[in-house]
């Protein structure tokens, strides 16, 4: 983000509310330059008018704005590092057989939020359905037929993709959820966490 854009964040997060004039004289700009970057985030969806303030001595009331909830996704977060720690922990208190049942729980409960047709449905209705389901969670997925009535399903991004590094659970969610998108459990030929471009999962139709 633009640095003088990301200052004002910074500002309407450690103050709440703030009028033009108070930024302007924070950032050392203009309230018309001000404006101008408001109305760049507000367009964004960063941030939002607040209530005017009156002022103590005469004069127009005065314009504030403060952050959107949208806004904190452009502060630091550390979500990688707490997933890792929280797997290391959950792998050393549980048991082999207790870690897969959390991974299919898990996988059950996001294939769940997919639109998926019946499970009846051609193959190829599931494979469009999984498709969209990952694509919109960031796995940059597709795919294709394959000789012999074969077909692979393709992520060529993989979102935990620093945690998978060092914890294979996420590789093995990953597995647990594209079977349950499928309804067939297929076969892992590719992986990037193993230095592949892609994570590849071929079965038979």
């Amino acid at each position: 983000m633009q640095a003088t854009r990301q200052r004002i964040l910074e500002l309407l997060r450690d103050h709440q509310v703030m009028a033009v004039e108070e930024l302007a004289g924070a950032l050392d700009l203009t309230p018309v330059t001000v404006r101008h970057h408001l109305e760049v985030l507000k367009a964004e969806g960063l941030v939002e008018p607040s209530e005017l303030r009156r002022r103590d001595s005469p004069g127009r009331p005065q314009h504030t704005f403060r952050l959107t909830s949208a806004a904190q996704a452009h502060f630091p977060k550390n979500y990688q590092g707490f997933a890792h720690l929280m797997v290391s922990e959950i792998r050393e208190q549980l048991s082999e057989s207790e870690m897969e049942r959390i991974l299919a729980g898990v996988a059950s409960r996001m294939a769940a939020e997919a639109a998926l047709p019946p499970a009846d449905a051609p193959i190829e209705q599931r494979l469009d359905a999984a498709v969209r389901y990952l694509n919109a969670r960031g796995y940059q997925a597709s795919w294709e037929r394959l000789s012999g009535k074969r077909v692979v399903l393709r992520t060529r991004n993989c979102p935990y993709h620093e945690l998978s590094q060092a914890n294979n659970e996420f590789c093995r969610l990953d597995l647990a959820l594209v079977s349950r998108l499928l309804g067939l459990e297929p076969i892992v030929e590719t992986r990037i966490s193993s230095g592949e471009t892609s994570c590849s999962y071929v079965l038979k139709a």
